[in-house]
């Protein structure tokens, strides 16, 4: 059993990734680069002393308000230092300090990046997906990973049946119809996961896919005229519910539909 201090301390740890995350989901889709310069303000492009960098605290401290300019400060800011730092508190109430732990603990933090950057610009950037494929791949070699078997027949999976998907739409509607990104990604999520995983993944995230763009099609009247519902964000959702539980949704699918 995991004790408190422990949880308390990697929330912390993965509060202060997020910060970083902000700075990926800033940067990286306005080509901006991340590894240099200190951040600032988008409105007054003051840069941001060190103390009003702290992740959630500062937030509240400053009212959600910039202290040079008065300008509101967007609630993803804290949202994501909140959702990273909790992903890992609760990846370390299951699995512990071991290799599923750190392993997800950075699916996590790339799983969010793309759902904020996916969800503003419909892109899945190269430099987040690529370099997580080989890092997923790279972990599987490590004794208790997934093993290089299943990652690799989870990438091969991943992207190639995206890749047909694609093909299809492109046939049907007589244009692009899912973009690079979301098979470079599905590839990587295999790499990850193994292929049973990304195949519960891809069904999992038509399902939220399905249910998630009825709601804002009825709601929304811009996504409505405009019909654009990024995919990157459904496959990031039916991918931390596959890291969760998708252990016990394929042991209850193969007890009650192939039984021994």
């Amino acid at each position: 059993m995991v004790n408190v201090p422990a949880l308390i301390f990697v929330f912390a740890i993965g509060a202060v990734f997020g910060s970083f995350l902000n700075v990926l989901i800033y940067r990286v889709p306005r080509k901006i680069p991340f590894a240099t310069g200190r951040s600032h303000c988008p409105s007054c492009k003051e840069k941001i002393k060190f103390f009003d960098n702290i992740p959630l605290l500062s937030y509240l401290i400053l009212g959600g308000k910039c202290r040079s300019c008065g300008a509101r400060i967007p609630w993803r800011y804290p949202l994501v230092e909140l959702l990273n730092g909790a992903g890992y508190a609760y990846l370390l109430w299951i699995f512990g300090f071991t290799l599923q732990f750190y392993m997800f603990a950075y699916l996590t933090s790339v799983l969010i990046t793309i759902f904020f950057i996916d969800f503003d610009f419909q892109i899945i950037p190269d430099v987040v997906s690529i370099p997580s494929m080989i890092v997923g791949l790279g972990l599987s070699l490590v004794p208790g990973g997934v093993g290089i078997m299943a990652s690799g027949i989870g990438f091969i999976v991943g992207g190639g049946v995206l890749y047909l998907i694609a093909l299809l739409g492109d046939w049907i509607f007589k244009k692009e119809s899912m973009g690079g990104g979301d098979i470079k990604m599905a590839a990587m999520l295999g790499a990850f996961l193994g292929w049973q995983k990304v195949v519960l993944v891809f069904f999992g995230s038509a399902v939220v896919g399905l249910l998630v763009s009825i709601i804002i099609m009825a709601f929304s009247s811009k996504l409505r005229s405009n019909r654009v519902v990024p995919f990157g964000p459904f496959l990031a959702i039916a991918a931390f519910i596959a890291i969760l539980f998708g252990d016990k949704i394929i042991a209850f699918y193969l007890d009650n539909f192939f039984p021994v």
